[in-house]
């Protein structure tokens, strides 16, 4: 189970980076997405998930470590929040410059003038 989680997360940061690496605004936007999901993937499964357990420390019974998933929970409020500010900022370039490259070379002859 341990190689499939590592598998899946290294999968997810691989794409993230490659979408990242891209000329257009759209690839972008959704590599820095699939980069987020790898990094929270990340950090819910380090805080060692135990089942049917509760947050709660004062009995006997195993316990989940609450830290991660409220780590996560924030993650993901503030990477929907990096999106739509992103997607925003990507909508105004494109109807400024009438392109979506991110690449904004004077010298390069494939770009849209």
């Amino acid at each position: 189970m341990e190689a499939l989680i590592a598998s899946a997360i290294g999968l997810l940061a691989a794409v993230g980076i490659y979408l990242m690496l891209r000329l257009r605004t759209f690839p972008v936007i959704l590599g820095l997405t699939f980069l987020s999901y790898a990094v929270n993937l990340f950090i819910f499964v380090s805080g060692r998930l135990a089942m049917n357990a509760a947050p709660i420390i004062g009995g006997p019974e195993p316990y989940a470590d609450p830290l991660p998933q409220a780590l996560v929970l924030t993650a993901i409020v503030i990477s929907f929040g990096m999106t739509a500010v992103i997607m925003i900022m990507a909508i105004g370039g494109y109807l400024e410059a009438g392109h979506d490259r991110v690449d904004l070379d004077e010298d390069d002859p494939e770009a849209p003038k």
